[in-house]
């Protein structure tokens, strides 16, 4: 099984949430053991050969008479898409998204996320081909919920959360689904942009870096092409978006660097969060207790945050799942490098191309080495609103 690359239901998280898909996986279920093991790798083969066996071509689906205009219209616009992703950000499309799969419901799959109740170290699970990531994805909802109450009677902190669009990372040619082919112009840009940068560059077992990667491709991306088709409305609602989204993360973070704080966690020498032994400063009571009190800070702070944006609900679906140690680093997963990739892009000259081959270099180190490295670029981030107001267009990234 290889990766699928994902967003959930929420507008602005949807187009960065991930799970995997894949080739050869067969072949691993037969060779290992378990019955949640055995039972999510078969889903999983089941899931995704259902998803080549059905698709239909595109091309053929635009010459039938009984294929809705607005589904047409959306066809013409992701061939716009395909044709700048690969001359204009030098990705490469290839056939991915020639061919087109209604799947009857809101997502593909759902992703299951993990954390101790009191640290913030994500729970890790090994995959063939792409050994530890942060992430469990099922196909059927139900599944992801069983397997999401196994491990909240483990003592974990649980997020669930519906994955619309993937990457399988070349092992299959990717179709468009239902699940985000309406999506809003700028916003299916980034999504496809995003998922052809993982056919660009992956690198194993590292979800942060990986997932930075190509949400600074699918942002940049998307703004190159809402300047190069002339839509000043479009550019301006979606630099919009990157502000609130960059000011949400940001209360993320702090709100997860409290947490490190009041729970005594470490970083390994990749930079990793790292769990110790509990805070013997504190009963489990207290610690809830002091938990659920960042939290209340967390919700007061959006709150505000909501009502500068102008009232603005872009993020009150993710406010409506449970907040806890997870569905937080649900987030962080997809933001921690992203700075630092943008950095990257900028020094060198906005060049997608040389970019690439930075950030290519980059993977074939040492992952202790690689997230120092991207610890240095951040250190020379911009502040947030200098970012979006530079990126407008910017050719640096």
């Amino acid at each position: 099984m290889d990766i699928l690359n994902g967003l959930t239901n929420e507008n602005a998280i949807r187009r960065y949430r991930k799970w995997l898909a894949g080739a050869a996986l067969l072949l691993a279920v037969l060779g290992l053991s378990g019955c949640h093991t055995i039972g999510f790798y078969g889903q999983a083969v089941k899931g995704q050969y259902q998803i080549i066996a059905h698709q239909r071509s595109i091309a053929k689906l635009l010459t039938e008479a009984n294929t809705k205009p607005q589904l047409k219209q959306r066809f013409e616009l992701l061939d716009d898409f395909r044709t700048f992703a690969s001359n204009d950000l030098k990705l490469p499309a290839g056939s991915h998204y020639r061919n087109y799969l209604d799947v009857h419901r809101p997502f593909v799959v759902w992703n299951v996320e993990a954390a101790p109740e009191f640290s913030m170290e994500p729970k890790t699970w090994w995959y063939p081909f792409l050994g530890s990531l942060e992430y469990r994805g099922y196909f059927s909802k139900s599944e992801a919920t069983n397997y999401a109450t196994y491990l909240r009677a483990k003592g974990f902190d649980v997020s669930v959360g519906g994955v619309a669009a993937y990457s399988t990372l070349g092992w299959f040619k990717d179709p468009v689904l239902n699940t985000f082919i309406f999506e809003e112009d700028a916003d299916l840009a980034e999504i496809i942009f995003h998922e052809l940068a993982h056919q660009r560059l992956f690198t194993r077992g590292d979800t942060d870096f990986n997932e930075a990667f190509a949400t600074t491709v699918g942002q940049e991306g998307a703004r190159r092409w809402l300047k190069a088709r002339g839509n000043t409305a479009g550019l301006s609602a979606y630099l919009a978006h990157l502000q609130r989204s960059d000011q949400f993360v940001h209360l993320v973070m702090s709100t997860r660097a409290k947490l490190e704080g009041l729970y005594g966690d470490q970083l390994t020498e990749d930079g990793k969060i790292k769990a110790t032994a509990k805070n013997k400063a504190a009963t489990s009571d207290e610690l809830r207790q002091r938990k659920q009190r960042v939290f209340n800070e967390m919700t007061a702070e959006f709150r505000q945050l909501k009502a500068n944006w102008g009232g603005d609900a872009e993020y009150d679906g993710w406010f409506a799942h449970p907040i806890n140690n997870a569905h937080l680093n649900s987030v962080a997963a997809y933001y921690d490098f992203v700075p630092a990739f943008e950095q990257l892009l900028a020094a060198n000259g906005g060049d997608m191309e040389k970019f690439y081959k930075a950030a290519e270099q980059l993977s074939k180190k040492p992952k202790a080495v690689r997230h120092e490295q991207m610890r240095s670029l951040v250190q020379t981030r911009q502040p947030p609103s200098t970012r979006v107001q530079n990126s407008q267009p910017r050719v640096g990234g």
